[in-house]
């Protein structure tokens, strides 16, 4: 693929969205790139940034080779990978699957920054942003370096991750971030073979957190092995099969968020450079 932008960072993104949560486990990186992929449906250029520096997961999420690396342009340019139509970028194209990244908390901020801002994002209707779980220096570089639209909490039903998932609220509302919604991955297993459902984690708990914090609950999907199949392929679900069920939900996620940033009345981002 030929890039045609000449000029780095992102001036021509109009949002920016962090997909975060409190904990791991809890299914962010799935949601992040199957939300990327129902956002694309919905008619919208979309790119994908992995900001999980030391355990980035995207390119496999992806089916992107580990001897993939992106194309550099004018001596410090990155070309943003192409995936299923997205553009992403990842510190795992970078480095190989095996290769621990065992940096302090001021190198991993430096990467996200350059990946953020030497990297040829071009024309954008939303990046979505894969965030390492908890509240630390990804977090706050991120929030200081560019203007997030919003955030997105993904969270499971279980009250050990509600309780993370206020926190990720919390940090959020402290850097002044809107909370565009709240996501509940696992709320409702089917057993393939009767057909009986089962809030085996709880249940209610992502609705009940978005309502004590003024937030929507933008869906609840449920605890299906396709998901965790097709993300390990390589081809997650939403691309995989774009007509089921699994990825009509996240569609209506997608819809509500677009909605949402609507609301919101979110300026095209800027970045905003600190010593």
């Amino acid at each position: 693929m030929t890039e045609t932008v000449t000029e780095a960072g992102l001036q021509g993104v109009k949002n920016i969205v962090a997909v975060a949560s409190g904990k791991g486990g809890v299914g962010k990186s799935t949601t992040a790139v199957n939300l990327a992929l129902a956002l694309q449906a919905e008619g919208l250029q979309v790119g994908i940034l992995d900001a999980d520096i030391y355990g980035p997961s995207l390119p496999r999420m992806l089916g992107i080779d580990d001897s993939v690396q992106p194309q550099v342009v004018n001596g410090n340019a990155f070309v943003p990978v192409p995936a299923h139509g997205l553009k992403s970028m990842s510190i795992g194209y970078l480095t190989s699957e095996r290769t621990p990244m065992v940096w302090r908390g001021p190198m991993a901020g430096g990467a996200l920054t350059q990946m953020l801002e030497q990297c040829l994002w071009g024309e954008l209707d939303v990046l979505v942003v894969d965030m390492p779980p908890g509240t630390g220096d990804i977090q706050l570089t991120l929030s200081q370096k560019v203007k997030l639209s919003g955030a997105v909490i993904v969270t499971t039903p279980q009250d050990i991750a509600l309780l993370d998932a206020r926190k990720g609220i919390e940090m959020f509302r402290k850097v002044e971030v809107p909370v565009l919604g709240v996501v509940e991955n696992m709320a409702l297993h089917i057993c393939s073979s009767c057909g009986h459902a089962e809030a085996i984690f709880g249940e209610g708990g992502g609705a009940q957190v978005a309502g004590d914090y003024g937030t929507t609950l933008l869906g609840a999907l449920p605890l299906d092995r396709r998901i965790r199949e097709e993300g390990d392929r390589g081809t997650p679900i939403v691309q995989a099969e774009p007509d089921g069920e699994i990825a009509a939900c996240y569609g209506d996620i997608a819809r509500k968020l677009i909605n949402a940033l609507a609301e919101n009345l979110v300026n095209a981002p800027t970045i905003s450079i600190e010593d």
